[in-house]
This record gives structure tokens, C-alpha cells and sequence, in this order.
């Protein structure tokens, strides 16, 4: 009798479309961002710009956990979080170039744009400022009862500041529905975090306070998704705020304006080849049968469109006029 070979079971549609939608977000992170700094290279592009890329699965896994209503606030390393949050890659791309269908109508660039509409608070360029922000946010939902989480992104830059361990506990005190999400790329400007944080686990830094915490693979996004559930729960539920570590890494420097000399070309080389997160799901998607080769090159040319049509978008945008330097400077309440 002939011997039968098993069949691989066919994968969830719901699981496959999931998995296909984080690829696709990510995959438009990465490209956006690397478009940003070919325009911050020309020129087109002034003041500061943080790069995201590398650390895309950190957004996209917490994001796939929240549901509407849930805010978002980060600091200036933001466009990932933007996007990730579902902000138009035109009015991002505009915004970047400093015109008018900007966020900001132009006004306020790389570290200043939010939504409203999609509840982002922001990127903030003083280092640690969004964490009280963000707890503030959280303090809104619990008075409202709104039953929404705020998802407060910070690095491990930010770690050792003062105003956030008083935002932790502010947030202990009061049980406010917050996750801190410390975004661990190792290096906090120029600094390794070994050089600039005593205690290798820096989610362990709300212990003090009762606040409970774990660490995460932050270039899994399926492993950050997992563990952004067990987190946005835990605040949903009214137990207080929670802190994640995702471990992750950034390819390019601090800024544009930082050429990385503190870490060799072997380390980013190795993270890229063994680490990189959306060829990890890459190769998932195909291995276990949720997409094949033409599927992926399909959302590549799809991506790919979108942010050529930003870039268009943005570069065919008027500048500012002048006068709009004297609106939003006040508000009537």
C-alpha cells in the first residue's frame, strides 16, 4: 500500500488576513520612513528627523491590540506611530516638508503634528515630556469612563528621567488605565543603555510602585501582539497601568544628523540579518501558507504606490502663507 503524505492544514482566513495586515503596516512604515530621509538628504526635509526603521513591529504589534477610542502619544521618533495609528501618509509626508496639507498645515514639522481624529497626542521632542502627557491622557479616560487605555511609547533614553517616575506614580496611585511602552533600542542618542541604566531590565522600574511588567521580543510582532493584549487588558480592566519593554534595535542613527559611529557595521548588519522584523514575518506568511510570493510583491507595488503618492502629494503642496503664523496660537474654551 502506498504510503500517504500528511497535508499541511490550510491556515485560519482571519489568521491570514491579520498577519497579512501587519505585514502591510510595517512594510509601509519601513518604506515611508526610507523615502523621509532620501528627502531629508535633498533637502526637502529641514530641522530634525528621527527614523523609525527597524523597530516597526513594536507600533504595529501594540496597535493590533487596542481598539478605537484608545490614545496614543510617543515621542519625536513618531511617523511609525502615525501611520501605524491610520494618520494619511500625504498629510504626514506634507507635514515633514513643512506645507500646507501638512498635519500642521505645515507648521510643525517632524516632532509637532497630532489627530484628533485618530487619537494621537503627538511626538514630543523633550525626552520623556509625553509620559506625563500620556498619563494625563489615561486620567481623562478613567474620569470619562470611557473604558479606553492610553499607550504611552517612551525610550530607554527617557528611562532615567524624573518626570517619569512621577508619572508612574501618579498612575499607581490612581490605577489609571495607561500601558508605558518602553521602546529598548539599545542606545539613547549616542549612549548604550548598558552605559546610561543601572539594572538590565528596565520594566522592572515600576516595581517600586506596584506596577507590574514584562519584557517582549520587540522585533516579533506577532510576540508584541501577544503581550500588548495581556497589557491593554490589564489596564482595560481597572488593575492600573502596566509596563512593557520591547526589545528592539534602529538601523540608522539617532537622528539624520548622527552617523552612528558608536556601534560597528557587524552589529546593525547582524540585527538586520537575523532580527529584522518584517522579513520575520515574511518568511512566516510563506512557510506556513498564508500568502505566497505574487501576494507579497502585490503589497510591496501597493506600498510603494502610496508613498510615491505622498511624496507627490507633499511636493506639489503650497507652502504656508505667512499669516498662518499668527493662527492656533490661542483657543477659546
Amino acid at each position: 500500500m502506498a504510503a500517504t503524505t500528511a497535508r499541511k492544514p490550510k491556515p485560519n482566513e482571519a489568521d491570514s488576513a491579520n498577519l497579512l495586515k501587519y505585514y502591510r503596516d510595517m512594510l509601509l512604515i519601513r518604506r515611508f520612513e526610507e523615502k523621509a530621509g532620501q528627502l531629508y538628504g535633498m533637502g526637502l526635509i529641514g530641522g530634525f528627523c528621527h527614523l523609525y526603521i527597524g523597530q516597526e513591529a513594536v507600533v504595529v504589534g501594540m496597535l493590533a491590540a487596542a481598539r478605537e477610542g484608545d490614545s496614543v502619544v510617543t515621542s519625536y521618533r513618531d511617523h511609525g506611530h502615525m501611520l501605524a495609528t491610520g494618520m494619511d501618509p500625504k498629510g504626514v509626508m506634507a507635514e515633514l516638508t513643512g506645507r500646507r496639507g501638512g498635519y500642521s498645515k505645515g507648521k510643525g514639522g517632524s516632532m509637532h503634528m497630532f489627530s484628533r481624529e485618530k487619537r494621537f497626542f503627538g511626538g514630543h521632542g523633550i525626552v520623556g515630556a509625553q509620559v506625563p502627557i500620556g498619563t494625563g491622557l489615561a486620567f481623562a479616560h478613567r474620569y470619562k469612563e470611557d473604558g479606553a487605555v492610553s499607550l504611552t511609547f517612551l525610550g530607554d533614553g527617557a528611562i532615567n528621567q524624573g518626570q517619569v517616575y512621577e508619572s508612574f506614580n501618579m498612575a499607581a496611585l490612581w490605577k489609571l488605565p495607561v500601558v508605558y511602552v518602553i521602546e529598548n533600542n539599545k542606545y539613547g542618542m549616542g549612549t548604550s543603555v548598558e552605559r546610561a541604566a543601572a539594572g538590565k531590565e528596565l520594566f522592572a522600574r515600576g516595581q517600586p510602585y506596584g506596577i507590574p511588567g514584562q519584557k517582549v521580543d520587540g522585533m516579533d510582532v506577532m510576540a508584541v501582539r501577544q503581550a500588548a493584549e495581556k497589557a491593554i487588558a490589564h489596564a482595560r480592566g481597572g488593575k492600573g497601568p502596566y509596563i512593557l519593554e520591547a526589545q528592539t534595535y534602529r538601523y540608522r542613527g539617532h537622528s539624520m544628523s548622527d552617523p552612528a559611529k558608536y556601534r560597528s557595521k557587524e552589529e546593525v548588519a547582524k540585527m538586520r540579518q537575523e532580527h529584522d522584523p518584517i522579513d520575520h514575518l515574511r518568511q512566516k506568511l510563506l512557510e506556513e501558507g498564508h500568502a505566497d510570493e505574487n501576494a507579497l510583491k502585490t503589497i510591496d507595488r501597493e506600498v510603494k504606490d502610496i508613498v510615491s503618492i505622498a511624496t507627490e502629494f507633499a511636493q506639489t503642496s503650497p507652502e504656508p502663507d505667512p499669516a498662518e503664523l499668527f493662527t492656533d496660537i490661542l483657543i477659546e474654551a
